[in-house]
């Protein structure tokens, strides 16, 4: 049997907003390959080195509230 998207995105227009979240969630799942052991370990390796440099004094921080607040007055 053939279902076409047209008539498919009819039926999804006509579900409640909480049934179309869960249909989107089902459908990035069943999209999502798995996880990607080679991101995550790269990004703990990055994030270890950071925070190696922060604690030798080769780096410097900033407040989160600071961040965002720099982040927010770029966007406007």
């Amino acid at each position: 049997m053939s279902v076409k998207l047209e008539d498919v995105e009819n039926q999804v227009a006509q579900l409640t907003e909480d049934d179309r979240a869960r249909l989107v969630e089902q459908l990035i799942r069943s999209l999502d390959s798995g996880e990607d052991v080679d991101a995550e370990n790269a990004w703990l390796d990055e994030a270890e080195k950071r925070y190696q440099e922060y604690r030798a004094g080769k780096l410097t921080s900033k407040a989160a509230d600071a961040v965002f607040e720099d982040v927010l007055s770029k966007l406007k």
